[in-house]
C-alpha cells in the first residue's frame, strides 16, 4: 500500500480538480447537470483512481487503476475543448488546465511504464522460482 498524497502525479491531478471546480462555477446555470458535472466527475476521477490504485494490493492492480485514471484524463480533455468551444471556459483558463492536464498525462504514462516494468520483473522472478 502506497500513500497517494506523496505522488506528484496525484498532487497535480488534485490541483486540476480544484481548478475545474473553480472554473465551472462560472458556467451557465443550465449546464449544472451537463458539461459542468461531467468535467467535475472526470477531473475527480483522475485523482481518485490514482488514490484507489495506491490502496490496492500489488502493482498489477495499481497499473490497472492508473489506466482508468488515464482514460478519465482523456475524457476531461474532450470536455475542456467542448467548454472552450462553447465559450463557457475562457481561453486563458482552458490553456492553464490543458497544460496541467497534458503534464499530468505525461506523468501518468511514466508512472504506468515504471509500474508495468516492475510487474514484469516480479513475474520473471516468480516463474524462475517455480
Amino acid at each position: 500500500m502506497k500513500d497517494f498524497r506523496g505522488l506528484s502525479v496525484w498532487q497535480r491531478a488534485h490541483s486540476i480538480t480544484l481548478n475545474v471546480y473553480r472554473f465551472t462555477r462560472m458556467f451557465p446555470h443550465e449546464e449544472r447537470y451537463g458539461i459542468s458535472s461531467q468535467m467535475r466527475r472526470y477531473s475527480a476521477s483522475v485523482a481518485a483512481n490514482i488514490a484507489e490504485g495506491c490502496g490496492r494490493r500489488g502493482n498489477p492492480e495499481f497499473s490497472r487503476f492508473l489506466g482508468i485514471a488515464m482514460g478519465s484524463a482523456s475524457e476531461l480533455e474532450y470536455f475542456l475543448l467542448l467548454a472552450r468551444d462553447l465559450n463557457y471556459l475562457p481561453s486563458e483558463s482552458y490553456d492553464l488546465i490543458a497544460k496541467d492536464l497534458c503534464d499530468t498525462r505525461r506523468m501518468l504514462n511514466c508512472l504506468m511504464s515504471k509500474v508495468q516494468s516492475e510487474c514484469t520483473k516480479t513475474s520473471k522472478r516468480s516463474s524462475a522460482n517455480c
